[in-house]
Formats: structure tokens, C-alpha cells, sequence
């Protein structure tokens, strides 16, 4: 009688780890579209992203860089003052109303044939805020000074 009662308890442990991992799995797998790995200009200029992979690019909106295209579609360059990726944003909402040149961006999307192609851009909610993403990769190349952003 005790020798079943342990084998019970080593089944039920063993049924319980089974779908402990099956678990994970499967949140594991439901995620890996959902988490987008943040990459500052100059982590892209080193290490090419995959084809294909999503990400989101953070820096400065180059001064100069912003030029229109067709519809809600423009042009601009990120840089974190040390190397710029030019940005298309194919996209189908209106660029945010802070979305200016000089200030703190994150456009997530694709990178092909040297451009990124993004279909999100978020910029800054106010005046002073930077998103911390950019401010560590701009810290990062030196460019960051204290009374940017908080």
C-alpha cells in the first residue's frame, strides 16, 4: 500500500512538470512575434539585423531628414549621432503630433536593402520626455546631455 501511494505522488509530480513545460512552451511560442528587441543606429551599422526581423530603432530624428512621400508615407533618418538609418514609414496613421527633427523617436519595423521600413513610430508625450531606450543608446555614443529628457 505505501509503495503505491509513492508511485501516485511521483506520477502526479512528473504529470505536474509535463505541464509546467508545456506551459512555457506555449507562452514562449504566442510571444516570439510579440517582443521586438530595441537597437540603437550604430548597433544596427554593426550587426546587420536578420531579413525579415521585426525591431524597434530608437534615436534623434536627423535635422534636415523629414521629406514627404505618397499619402500618410514619409521619409527621415534616426541617428544617435554617431551613424543614421534612413527610415520609410509605410504605415497608416498620421505621424504623432510631436514627430518633429531633434527629438527622440522609436519606429518599429523591418530593416530591408538599407532602409528601415517602419509601420509604427512613436515619439515624446510632452516636451521633456525621451523614451529610455534612446536615452541609454545616446549616452551610449555620447551624444546624451543631462537637461535633454527625463
Amino acid at each position: 500500500m505505501r509503495g503505491l501511494k509513492k508511485q501516485r505522488r511521483i506520477q502526479v509530480i512528473v504529470l505536474a512538470l509535463v505541464c509546467l513545460v508545456g506551459a512555457t512552451g506555449l507562452i514562449g511560442f504566442a510571444l516570439r512575434d510579440g517582443i521586438n528587441l530595441f537597437r540603437s543606429p550604430t548597433q544596427v551599422a554593426e550587426a546587420a539585423p536578420e531579413p525579415g526581423e521585426v525591431f524597434r530603432l530608437g534615436g534623434l530624428v536627423a535635422q534636415g531628414s523629414i521629406r514627404k512621400g505618397e499619402g500618410v508615407h514619409f521619409y527621415f533618418d534616426i541617428t544617435d549621432g554617431t551613424n543614421t538609418v534612413a527610415v520609410k514609414y509605410i504605415g497608416t496613421d498620421l505621424p504623432p503630433d510631436l514627430f518633429e527633427e531633434g527629438q527622440g523617436t522609436i519606429a518599429t519595423g523591418r530593416f530591408s536593402d538599407g532602409l528601415f521600413e517602419a509601420t509604427e513610430i512613436l515619439a515624446k508625450h510632452d516636451e521633456t520626455y525621451m523614451p529610455k531606450e534612446v536615452i541609454d543608446a545616446l549616452k551610449e555614443q555620447g551624444v546624451y546631455q543631462a537637461g535633454e529628457g527625463s
